[in-house]
């Protein structure tokens, strides 16, 4: 049995969404135990991409997750970005058995790197161009969802016909248990199992690809700008298992941060106000000081923006309109969209 929502709904959101605070392990695990799954109908289908690199302790799990789906993808590329474990031995076992799940190698110097995942998506992409398909997606190779979750995500985005991005409401281990992440949001669309409207997709121009990150956030906006909504979906629950940044030094990763914001042309005032804000989080204080310290040194190297001026100007206008309704004191949640981006 799925656990239920909670009575006590994540402090902050809507009042129509009822958010479980926690979920056990046991019953992640439960929750995978599901029908055997169906080939897509023919009327809608979709496609998933992974980037993996050394993911040895956690890909078999994310692709057990996707064989249970009661819909399966029509394609599955799995893409090993240079991985040094027994993550290309894993996934190719499941490939031999799968005719759905392609599978490519790439080299690369050896090493995290957010530049190299979205290089590894590109090229996996190619791969599915030319495939029909209704919906493509991502799903990291760290994530376990439920058995109905891409099919749940293809109803909802169905059911509003401007709806082009959307994902579930992620949870982290913490203590034992899986708890809703700090920074969830409703109008913030994570990447770790995310679907797009084909639509949408093509107008975006697919996952771009920059040097510290931020294919995501970019996706949204880009998303945004071209007339399409994007949405996270709370009832549908996606289970992290590496708590985020672990991949990574924590101040690390704050600073990477910054500069992905300064890179992205997020305004100054909206990143100090959100810095100033977000001194109560993890890591007290360091934290938000670090990312600000991201953000001033990009700005004081004047680095090259790679994104357009109409999507820095469209950013800065949603921004501005957030810090509005910040002051004017307008539902916690709007404030949130200021807090965690």
């Amino acid at each position: 049995m799925l656990p239920n929502a909670s009575a006590d709904s994540h402090r902050g959101l809507h009042t129509v969404f009822a958010i479980p605070r926690r979920v056990t392990q046991r019953q992640v695990m439960i929750s995978n135990i599901a029908a055997p799954a169906r080939q897509p109908s023919s009327h809608r289908s979709y496609v998933l991409m992974t980037a993996a690199y050394n993911e040895e302790a956690f890909v078999e799990t994310t692709i057990t997750s996707v064989l249970h789906q009661t819909v399966l993808p029509k394609t599955w590329v799995i893409v090993s970005d240079g991985s040094t474990d027994r993550t290309e031995e894993i996934v190719e076992h499941y490939a031999r058995q799968h005719a759905f799940i392609r599978f490519l190698k790439l080299t690369r110097p050896a090493g995290r790197s957010f530049g190299s995942k979205g290089i590894a998506l590109q090229k996996g992409n190619r791969l599915i161009e030319g495939a029909s398909f209704e919906f493509i997606g991502n799903i990291d190779a760290d994530i376990e969802v439920e058995p109905s979750y891409f099919e749940a995500l293809m109803d909802h985005i169905e059911g509003n016909p401007r709806l082009g991005l959307a994902a579930g409401w992620v949870y982290e281990k913490q203590g034992g248990e899986f708890r809703s992440r700090a920074i969830n949001r409703p109008d913030s669309v994570p990447h770790a199992a995310q679907l797009v409207r084909r639509e949408c997709y093509r107008a975006i121009g697919g996952y771009s690809v920059f040097k510290y990150g931020g294919e995501d956030w970019y996706a949204q906006q880009s998303a945004k700008m071209h007339g399409w909504d994007a949405q996270t979906i709370p009832s549908l629950r996606v289970f992290h298992h590496r708590h985020t940044g672990a991949a990574s030094n924590s101040f690390r990763n704050q600073f990477r941060s910054g500069r992905v914001a300064y890179l992205l042309g997020s305004n100054p005032v909206f990143e100090c106000f959100k810095c100033a804000l977000k001194v109560s989080e993890r890591p007290w204080l360091l934290g938000a000081v670090t990312r600000l310290l991201g953000f001033a040194w990009s700005t004081l190297r004047r680095e090259k923006r790679p994104v357009s001026e109409e999507f820095i100007k469209f950013l800065r206008m949603e921004q501005r309109a957030k810090l509005r309704g910040a002051f004017r004191g307008e539902r916690r949640w709007r404030l949130q969209g200021v807090r965690t981006r």
